[in-house]
C-alpha cells in the first residue's frame, strides 16, 4: 500500500509539472504567468482527471459489496453537486478573506476550482459524498489507512499554501506574479505538491507509531 501511495503521489506531481510544460507545445505564448487563467483550467482538468483515474485503478477503499448501476449514477451526480458546492464555498471564503467581490470574478472562481480540485475532489474520490466520513478523517486520529493520512496532509498543505501565497500581494514590489490570483494559486499548487511528497515520507518515518483502527 505504501508503494502504491508513493507511485500515485509521484504521478500527481508529474501531472502538475506537465500542465505547465505540455500546453506550450500546442498553444503559442502559453505560460503559467502570462496565460494564468488558461493554466488554471488546464491544471484543474489535468490533475482532476488523473486523480479520478488513479482512484478507479487503485481503488484504495474498495467495498466488497457490488453496487447497482443506479447507485453508481446517483453517487456520481452527488459528487458533481458536492464539487460545485465546494467551488462556490471556496469562492465565498476567498472573497471574505479580501478578494475582489465584483472585479476579477472569473479569476477568483477559477482559483476556487483549483483549490477544490486539490482538496474536495480527493475527498470525493476516496470517501464519496459522505460528510460524516469527511468529518471523521479530518478529526484527530480519524484516519483509518495511509491513504486517508495522505489525504489529510495534502489537503492541509494545499490550503496553507494558498494562504501563504496571499502574503506578497499587498506588497509594493510591482511584480507580475503579484497580480490576483497568481501568487495564491501558485502557493496552493506548491503546497499540494509538497503535501504529495511529504505524505509518503511522513508515513514511512512514523510507520511504527501508526495504528489504524477500522471504523
Amino acid at each position: 500500500e505504501a508503494r502504491r501511495l508513493l507511485a500515485a503521489n509521484l504521478l500527481s506531481v508529474f501531472a502538475v509539472a506537465l500542465t505547465a510544460v505540455v500546453p506550450a507545445f500546442f498553444w503559442e505564448g502559453f505560460t503559467v504567468l502570462g496565460t494564468h487563467l488558461a493554466w488554471l483550467c488546464v491544471c484543474s482538468a489535468g490533475v482532476g482527471a488523473l486523480r479520478v483515474v488513479l482512484h478507479l485503478v487503485l481503488n484504495p477503499n474498495q467495498s466488497p459489496k457490488k453496487s447497482s448501476c443506479a447507485h453508481k449514477i446517483s453517487r456520481f451526480l452527488k459528487c458533481c453537486i458536492y464539487f460545485f458546492m465546494s467551488c462556490v464555498l471556496f469562492h465565498v471564503i476567498i472573497v471574505l478573506y479580501g478578494a475582489p467581490l465584483i472585479e476579477s470574478v472569473t479569476e477568483t472562481f477559477l482559483f476556487a476550482v483549483l483549490l477544490s480540485t486539490f482538496t474536495t475532489l480527493q475527498c470525493l474520490c476516496m470517501l464519496g459524498p459522505n460528510v460524516q466520513a469527511w468529518i471523521r478523517v479530518f478529526s484527530k486520529n480519524g484516519a483509518t489507512s495511509i491513504w486517508e493520512s495522505s489525504l489529510q496532509i495534502t489537503t492541509m498543505c494545499s490550503i496553507l499554501g494558498a494562504w501563504f501565497g496571499a502574503f506578497p500581494i499587498p506588497l509594493d514590489w510591482d511584480r507580475p506574479w503579484q497580480v490576483w490570483p497568481i501568487s495564491c494559486s501558485l502557493g496552493a499548487t506548491f503546497g499540494y505538491v509538497a503535501g504529495l511528497i511529504i505524505a509518503p515520507l511522513w508515513i514511512h518515518w512514523n510507520r511504527k507509531q501508526l495504528t489504524y483502527k477500522s471504523r
